[in-house]
């Protein structure tokens, strides 16, 4: 089983506006201060998912885990696949950093473009209700 990565996204709402921040040509690297002690096991077909203002909205396969600098300086670099893959809306509470997430507790890709006829703020009601 593949081990995962979860992360909270600041300074944007929505995937949308993710993808309309990355800039466009550069890899997709996210930044981190600690370089995770199992990217073995990241690497082995686990995936970035993020969290858009408490709800878990995509992913990202992950590619590569590097620690760039030295000491102090040092910091992770995580490069993912470009291709976002969305998944159901799941809530999830606030923290600090990253936290690895296992398998078993990631939520389910979304067939298709399913969750762009409705809004987040709706599909996370709807699955905080269990009614999605």
């Amino acid at each position: 089983m593949a081990l995962n990565m979860i992360k909270l996204v600041v300074g944007c709402d929505t995937v949308e506006d993710l993808v309309a921040w990355h800039q466009k040509g550069q890899p997709w690297i996210m930044h981190t201060r600690q370089t995770p002690k199992r990217a073995a096991e990241l690497l082995d077909g686990g995936s970035l998912y993020r969290v858009f203002k408490g709800v878990i909205l995509c992913r990202q396969t992950i590619l590569a885990v590097d620690t760039v600098g030295e000491g102090a300086a040092a910091r992770c670099e995580v490069t993912v696949d470009p291709e976002i893959i969305r998944v159901a809306p799941t809530p999830r509470r606030a923290f600090q950093g990253w936290r690895y997430l296992e398998a078993k507790d990631a939520p389910p890709d979304l067939a298709g473009d399913v969750d762009g006829e409705i809004p987040p703020e709706l599909a996370r009601q709807l699955r905080e209700a269990g009614a999605w």
